[in-house]
């Protein structure tokens, strides 16, 4: 199978990662619970991995870090732990349900909202952002990268609009962690949150959040955190505050083996990589008749995304046609971006998503264009 659905999730993962895994299980007690040496075992990698997370975005302190299940749980922590009835959020038509569902919710019980609208590129403009501003608005919250047409967002005039206007700036960064630099204090990010199953090349099940100081956020969950037991409310201290329960450690000692892989690859080489294969596949399938490409490609910078349709072809009937006919795994359908397909036009027919990881080959690619192209040419 020619896998092209990375932006899912990244199915081949280096081998260091399988093999971390594979030994955590064997040996990783629970961190935090105990002075065995299993136990401790298990502490040090889980916060040697809290020093690697921070140390690539830029953090100043490994106990922001949290750790949890993906970004959905990240981005409900952070929505539903600083928003409250009376505050007033902006967000954006670019978002993943991770964003917008929770924010529907709280809606519902009387935040407010605002939804930035996109263009037929997949774009927004800041100034819409700033004109939105209020009194009451408590937060901004906007992906760095659409998992739908691949567009890059540039965070940082939106992170110094945010501190300049004391409005809290969260953001997902499920799409570029491990592919594209993040400094949250450059960016002026109050909350990031991340997937360690796609770009960070971990395994699924495990994610996070960098939370900066000073920032509160209450917690969604509460209970066992091996420390304070005989308190009756849960531990104010980060990252204890936000993590009760056992946390994953199988899942983040593979993850830490994956942030040593990318640190000893380069992030800047699995990019220039991954960039490489977007775009030759771009440029094999633009011109194709009957072939309608989504997102902007005036810009260089942007995720290892290609979102086409064929023709009228309803998307999950072309995706299912390269799976048995030509054995390429893509992603059909709304992607959970229905704002997005909104503004692309794309609603009823959805769209079928091609997504690279530098594990890929130029075979691969060239294989996925020759599919497009005979599509198309059934479709005439």
């Amino acid at each position: 199978m020619i896998y092209l659905d990375n932006a899912a999730t990244t199915m081949h993962k280096p081998q260091e990662v399988i093999e971390a895994v594979v030994a955590a299980m064997s040996s990783m007690g629970n961190a935090g619970r105990g002075v065995n040496d299993a136990s401790l075992s298990a502490s040090r990698i889980i916060y040697d991995t809290r020093e690697k997370i921070c140390r690539m975005v830029g953090g100043t302190d490994p106990r922001q870090v949290v750790f949890t299940c993906n970004s959905t749980e990240s981005l409900n922590i952070a929505i539903r732990g600083l928003l409250k009835p009376g505050d007033h959020v902006i967000t954006t038509m670019l978002e993943h349900n991770s964003v917008l569902r929770p924010l529907y919710d709280l809606e519902a019980k009387g935040t407010s909202l605002t939804i930035v609208r996109s263009d037929r590129k997949g774009n927004f403009n800041i100034e819409d952002i700033k004109e939105a501003v209020r009194p009451e608005t408590r937060m901004i919250v906007c992906t760095n990268g659409s998992n739908l047409t691949g567009n890059y967002v540039d965070l940082k005039p939106i992170g110094e609009f945010a501190r300049e206007k004391g409005i809290l700036f969260v953001v997902d960064a499920s799409q570029t962690a491990g592919v594209f630099p993040i400094d949250v204090e450059d960016m002026k990010i109050d909350v990031l949150c991340f997937t360690g199953h796609k770009g960070l090349l971990g395994p699924q099940g495990t994610g996070g959040m960098y939370v900066r100081e000073g920032v509160m956020v209450q917690s969604l969950k509460a209970g066992g955190t091996g420390v304070q037991t005989y308190s009756k409310t849960q531990p104010v201290q980060m990252p204890t505050a936000l993590e009760a329960g056992t946390l994953n450690g199988h899942g983040i000692a593979g993850l830490h083996a994956a942030l040593e892989y990318i640190e000893k690859y380069g992030m800047d080489n699995i990019r220039a990589r991954e960039q490489e294969l977007m775009w030759r596949f771009y440029e094999g399938v633009k011109d194709i008749e009957n072939v309608t490409v989504y997102g902007d490609f005036g810009t260089k910078r942007r995720c290892a995304i290609v979102t086409l349709n064929i023709g009228d072809y309803d998307s999950s009937e072309v995706s299912d046609e390269l799976l048995t006919e030509y054995g390429i795994s893509t992603r059909s359908g709304g992607h959970c971006a229905p704002l997005m397909h909104e503004a692309l036009g794309t609603v009823e027919q959805g769209a079928v998503r091609f997504s690279f990881s530098h594990f890929n080959t130029d075979e691969e690619v060239d294989a996925a264009i020759k599919a497009v192209q005979d599509l198309a040419r059934d479709e005439e």
